[in-house]
């Protein structure tokens, strides 16, 4: 029941942020780029008794994926600008997502090495 609960919450968040952006988009945007999906999750982590160790874990894996998200937003607005279809412009902000991502990673085990 508490799954059911969870899902139909978090769409409740999804189709209210999707009907503001369709009346005021910048506005919807500016909704969704709220850390709601965050939030909500660090929420249903500990209502399920997740210890404090585990939430920061989140909170910091969710840091972590923040440039890429940046990068893969700065993909799809400069291809829908420039009128490519939606799928592909996400589908390319997808690829820049995961190519910063391993990126990102390379840099911080480069910088490890050098350290250690």
């Amino acid at each position: 029941m508490f799954v059911v609960m969870k899902i139909i919450a978090s769409a409740i968040v999804i189709g209210v942020v999707t009907e503001i952006s369709r009346r005021f988009p910048s506005y919807g945007g500016v909704l969704a780029a709220l850390p709601l999906v965050s939030l909500l999750s660090i929420i249903w982590l500990y209502v399920q008794g997740e210890h404090s160790a585990t939430l920061s874990k989140f909170a910091l894996g969710v840091l972590w994926g923040f440039p890429a998200t940046a990068i893969l937003l700065i993909i799809v607005y400069i291809a829908l600008q420039n009128s490519l279809h939606l799928f592909l412009s996400i589908a390319l902000g997808g690829c820049g997502w995961l190519l910063f991502l391993l990126i990102q990673n390379l840099v911080l085990d480069y910088v490890r090495e050098i350290f250690s």
